[in-house]
């Protein structure tokens, strides 16, 4: 079986509160786009569960790949046979586009369909957020509003179709924890989702990514991209998750003029479908 993961990307990011756990509260919309890894998966030849990763390289044992951990917990909760897996790596890491939490539920969903587990949605998203915040996402795959640590989502009305999407990544990683450790969380009066309800061109003034000043600030050659977009014409750009990847709205197919030595993903959104 082979199948296509695709990323996301956040329409506004706000760290809202400080948790006694450790962790965050969020809002947050995510959007799916379709740029996609490529993940195979069939029986095992031997009695040892494999992955194999090409493209785009990984740093870190493969037992610790999210792909693989997903197939672990698989087999820890429904006893299910060994796999050879190849993941073929297209979307970049460390970029704040979900890709690798997009590879681990692709592969709860995979498993779910190969061994004929009849698992619903919410099983499905019951065992990604043991993997990550952002799995349960991408069980459903739809423009969703995330609170919570991220783990709570409920589907939002959006349609970007007809916009002409530039998601451009420069070379550089970001880590989430230290994007973390610089945030001041914020409580806000109005909801996220009132935002994405006003007309795209009006979200330059009101829609925020909270770790753009941090990421901003210890990266300026990212603020350049974002502006650079803005500059191009993109009626809405931000930063995706805590970066580095940084993306522009266009209206029309305008976008002209390169980034050198970063990666760069173009497409005309809904023409997929």
């Amino acid at each position: 079986m082979i199948t296509f993961p695709n990323c996301k990307i956040n329409l506004g990011l706000w760290v809202t509160q400080r948790r006694s756990d450790g962790y965050h509260n969020i809002q947050t919309v995510m959007y799916p786009i379709p740029w996609c890894d490529i993940l195979e998966i069939v029986p095992a030849i031997n009695t040892k569960t494999t992955l194999t990763i090409t493209g785009i390289q990984i740093e870190g044992n493969t037992e610790n790949n999210l792909s693989f951990r997903a197939w672990q917990l698989m087999a820890e909760t429904y006893k299910i046979p060994s796999v050879s897996m190849h993941l073929h790596k297209v979307v970049p890491t460390g970029a704040g586009l979900g890709g690798g939490s997009s590879d681990a539920s692709f592969t709860l969903k995979m498993l779910n369909e190969m061994f004929a587990l009849d698992l619903s949605n919410e099983m499905l998203r019951s065992l990604a957020v043991q993997l990550g915040m952002d799995c349960p996402f991408f069980i459903e795959n739809e423009p969703s509003v995330s609170t919570g640590r991220g783990e709570f989502l409920k589907p939002v009305r959006l349609n970007l179709d007809g916009y002409y999407l530039v998601i451009v990544k420069p070379p550089l990683h970001l880590s989430t924890a230290a994007a973390f450790a610089g945030i001041r969380p914020l409580e806000r009066q109005v909801s996220i989702v009132e935002l994405i309800s006003l007309p795209v061109q009006d979200w330059k003034n009101v829609l925020y990514n909270d770790f753009e000043n941090i990421v901003f600030e210890l990266y300026p050659d990212i603020l350049e991209i974002k502006n650079s977009l803005y500059r191009q014409g993109a009626v809405y750009a931000a930063l995706s998750g805590s970066g580095s990847a940084v993306y522009g709205l266009f209206s029309g197919n305008q976008f002209q003029f390169g980034f050198p030595g970063c990666t760069v993903f173009q497409t005309l959104l809904g023409s997929q479908s």
